[in-house]
């Protein structure tokens, strides 16, 4: 079926309608009451012309919305491949903590150097063959080697994800997306530039700083000879590393 031009058809029926005179046609009528009869045919005329017109513009109002393609939903912005984050972050148990991020791809390591309140600096070095480490430095440093099923989160990690509308958070205006029920991820409309994530299990992210390119020095993720020992139990009265879900499918 073809579809109906509403501009055209309109300027069709206005020209039709603009060709209606105003007036009535003149003819011999009695002399008696000619004036009176005369003003109120063409004052019915002009408003019945006019009621017409305003009926038409709305039906065109109404077709040209009905006409117009829907708009597609966002993608979220891939993850530059390099790129430093200082985030704020609320866990589960009420605790806070500041957190450097330094993701690198092309390295295939994904850096969380994590202040946690009135506690310790812990590291927690992600490596894309699913081996991690989480250990902390000094005389009383401790260590725990894992090994995950998936390593280190693509840059496109956030393909498939969930439209869910724009909200306010933290005082932008951001997309929100939603991946397999794990993950609720807001990006800033304007810059694209990700505000806010958070997890199932109630973790909340807040993005306080962002640099895309930065680079941590190789120096700063080799992990301490400890980490390659038996030692590794202690560190679970230290941290217990959260559960990992690939959200890459």
């Amino acid at each position: 079926m073809n579809a109906i031009k509403p501009p055209t058809l309109l300027n069709e029926w206005l020209e039709t309608l603009l060709s209606i005179p105003t007036e009535l046609p003149k003819r011999p009528i009695k002399q008696s009451n000619t004036k009176t009869n005369t003003s109120k045919g063409v004052s019915s005329m002009r408003l019945l012309k006019l009621l017409l017109i305003l009926c038409l513009f709305q039906f065109h109002q109404l077709g040209s919305e009905a006409i117009q393609p829907a708009e597609l939903a966002p993608a979220p912005s891939p993850w530059p491949e390099q790129f430093h984050a200082v985030l704020y972050m609320n866990t589960s148990l009420g605790h806070q903590q500041i957190t450097d991020l330094w993701y690198d791809w092309p390295k295939g390591r994904n850096v969380n150097i994590m202040q946690k309140q009135l506690g310790e600096l812990l590291y927690d070095v992600e490596w894309d063959n699913g081996t991690s480490f989480y250990y902390t430095l000094g005389a009383n440093g401790v260590c725990m080697t894992m090994s995950f099923e998936v390593g280190i989160p693509r840059p496109d990690w956030l393909n498939g994800a969930s439209y869910l509308g724009r909200e306010y958070t933290d005082g932008y205006l951001c997309n929100l997306w939603e991946k397999v029920d794990f993950i609720w991820y807001y990006e800033d409309v304007v810059t694209r530039v990700p505000v806010r994530w958070d997890f199932y299990d109630g973790i909340s992210t807040h993005v306080m700083k962002y640099e895309v390119g930065a680079v941590l020095e190789d120096s700063q993720v080799q992990a301490p000879l400890y980490c390659f020992q038996e030692r590794k139990e202690f560190l679970r009265t230290v941290f217990e590393p959260p559960k990992v879900k690939d959200v890459t499918e």
